[in-house]
């Protein structure tokens, strides 16, 4: 266990943003932090660096706040702290700082080793080899190439200096140098955002590897069920500790209410039960001991309250399109879109009713640009697209979200629907979650997620039969973006949806245009299907562009000397660690044919079964190498 917290209280201005923070962070996991905007999720991260202060809690206990071992923990800046004459390989290398001067020492003392080769040089230079292979020495280059490739830069990009990037590039290589650097407890909020989908992809493959622990705040699903081992929900300023990824938080959530509103009423009803039985004997004299003894049991039963319903709130609606259009909804001929014209892509497709399409791609490839076009926002470069008879589009542009109208709510929605009253006008507010004072709140004065459902409010209150719909899920929490995604999953009507949430493009759309690197390509499946059938970038390290030599390799001498000693020093190595395996792998095999309490437990069984099978699979290239290197030294 790296770092807890027990019982702990996080106030601004005197009022408590978290009111009872109990959590910890133990040895290799990797957690999500969940919860409503607003919850204080980016809070208890930087409770966990110490950069806000906590005092005791609402609970019980006694206020925590212990770190064991005093890990390293590395968090993401808001800013990009670093030289701007710096080169970006330059700025890379300090997070390996320990792994080159590992290295700078090593050639040190090879070149020592090839003018005397002592037992003693020989025996300084195997050790710090030893160092060098512990830390990665023969692949992090390759790391940081391929991750920079992953990134979005390209490999000339190394030898440019910082001030050339933009503030957005900036911070993607303030995230990768902070993952490079490894630091024993990783804390990470919103990673995938700006992300694209090559960024993403590399970035959970990164973590899932990992050998730290991970705290993670994000919105994005899909990236926590691929990543994360354990979920800590925040709700009512409280944290609640959860095994497992984000959809087995979500099933878990819904069984422990089911389960504590079911003892609930069983506790009520017991409670019921012996206090008419108290009723019924407390003044009879034979009676009396055997009333205060129901009593006494009434007293330990305890709280009969129901448990505290989850803060669920969010937009409702159900619409249908007030009239069908005919079965070609959309037609895109030979559609040739870009700016100023220069194309992006083409899309020659027919979109029926009812189809529900999802536009993919990474960031600046024409996804906005396309549906622009779609919507005679901007003119098509050549070809031509068209709505059905009879359609009726309901748009939504990302730029809904930066109105800074002067308005109140409810003067804003008015002005689009003038024949509501002011009654119908609250009641539609009202299903999207603007009741009460809210309504009197100016357009300006909004968060980016209460732009989000004032738009999507005036949109479905028209009823039309064809959405687009361009990233509609920025800015909103999970349950706003899980009532959008039942939403539109019931929606007769067609869809044309821009997003970046591959857990909402999976959810919502049957159908996929994705831009790759040969052009815009249609899939007729869904995200899950997609991902098994579309061609993955290669891992290795890019070759030399055309005319470049990769240079060549100075030989060294070795002497046989220094080579016997460092094979002699790495197998005694590894028969240490083949016999810590091996004492392990006993203990376990021992607990599982003779503890009771460990083989009638199932879960206990499985749990040192799996254990066991990891530390056999360690094993055996172990052994391998032993064998080899035992057979050459003879």
């Amino acid at each position: 266990m790296q770092i807890v917290i027990t019982n702990g209280c996080v106030e601004y201005d005197g009022e408590p943003v978290l009111t009872e923070i109990n959590f910890a962070v133990r040895e290799n996991e990797k957690i999500a932090v969940v919860g409503r905007n607003g919850c204080g999720k980016t809070t208890l991260l930087r409770a966990l660096t110490g950069e806000v202060d906590m005092i005791k809690g609402t609970g019980g206990a006694d206020f925590g706040f212990h770190k064991t071992g005093a890990p390293v923990v590395g968090c993401l800046k808001q800013t990009f702290e670093a030289e701007d004459g710096r080169t970006i390989e330059e700025e890379l290398l300090t997070a390996y700082s320990e792994l080159t001067e590992t290295e700078r020492d090593m050639a040190a003392a090879l070149e020592a080793v090839e003018r005397d080769g002592s037992e003693e040089n020989a025996g300084a230079y195997s050790r710090l080899h030893e160092r060098f292979e512990t830390l990665g020495g023969y692949t992090y280059k390759k790391e940081y190439r391929t991750a920079l490739k992953r990134f979005g830069f390209a490999e000339s990009d190394l030898s440019r200096p910082l001030r050339e990037f933009s503030g957005g590039q900036r911070t993607k290589l303030a995230l990768l140098k902070l993952l490079l650097s490894k630091p024993q407890v990783l804390l990470l909020d919103e990673p995938t955002n700006h992300l694209d989908l090559g960024a993403v992809e590399w970035l959970e493959d990164y973590l899932m590897k990992y050998r730290g622990s991970c705290v993670i705040v994000s919105h994005d699903r899909m990236f926590l069920d691929k990543i994360v081992n354990v979920v800590y929900e925040i709700e009512y300023g409280e944290t609640r500790r959860y095994t497992g990824n984000y959809t087995a938080f979500a099933a878990q959530k819904k069984e422990n209410y089911e389960r504590e509103l079911k003892d609930s009423l069983m506790r009520k009803k017991e409670v019921e039960r012996l206090s008419a039985l108290v009723e019924r004997f407390r003044y009879k004299a034979n009676k009396a001991k055997m009333a205060q003894a129901k009593l006494r049991h009434i007293e330990r039963i305890g709280d009969t309250s129901a448990p505290r319903a989850a803060d669920s709130s969010v937009f409702r609606g159900a619409f249908a399109p007030e009239r069908e259009t005919v079965e070609n909804a959309i037609v895109c001929e030979r559609l040739r879109f870009g700016y100023g014209g220069v194309p992006l892509g083409e899309l020659d497709t027919v979109v029926k009713r009812g189809e529900k399409l999802g536009i993919i791609g990474d960031n600046g490839c024409g996804k906005s640009t396309l549906v622009k076009t779609l919507m005679k926002k901007i003119p098509a470069v050549s070809g031509e697209s068209r709505f059905g008879l009879h359609a009726s589009v309901g748009y939504f542009d990302q730029t809904m979200t930066q109105n800074f109208s002067p308005l109140t709510v409810l003067e804003d929605f008015r002005n689009d629907f003038p024949n509501m009253t002011d009654g119908e006008a609250r009641t539609a507010l009202g299903a999207f979650l603007f009741s009460g004072e809210d309504v009197f709140k100016t357009v300006g004065e909004l968060s980016g997620g209460e732009k989000v459902r004032l738009a999507l409010c005036k949109i479905f209150r028209r009823r039309p039969n064809i959405l687009v719909l361009d990233e509609p899920t920025n800015h909103m929490d999970m349950p706003g973006r899980d009532a959008l995604e039942k939403l539109l999953a019931d929606y007769v009507g067609t869809v044309v949806a821009v997003s970046h949430d591959r857990y909402f493009i999976n959810r919502v759309c049957g159908r996929l245009a994705v831009f790759e690197s040969g052009g815009l390509k249609l899939y007729d499946c869904g995200y899950a299907e997609y991902e098994k059938l579309r061609p993955r970038e290669a891992e290795d390290e890019a070759a030399p562009a055309a005319g470049e030599r990769k240079p060549a390799v100075k030989k060294k001498y070795v002497s046989p000397l220094r080579e016997r000693d460092r094979k002699l020093h790495r197998i005694g190595v590894l028969e240490e660690k083949i016999a810590v395996i091996n004492t392990r792998v006993a203990e376990i095999s021992r607990a599982l044919a003779e503890d009771a309490e460990v083989y009638s437990d199932y879960l206990k069984v499985a749990e040192l079964t799996a254990e066991k099978e990891e530390l056999e699979a360690k094993e055996a290239p172990l052994m391998e190498e032993w064998s080899a290197l035992v057979e050459e030294v003879g």
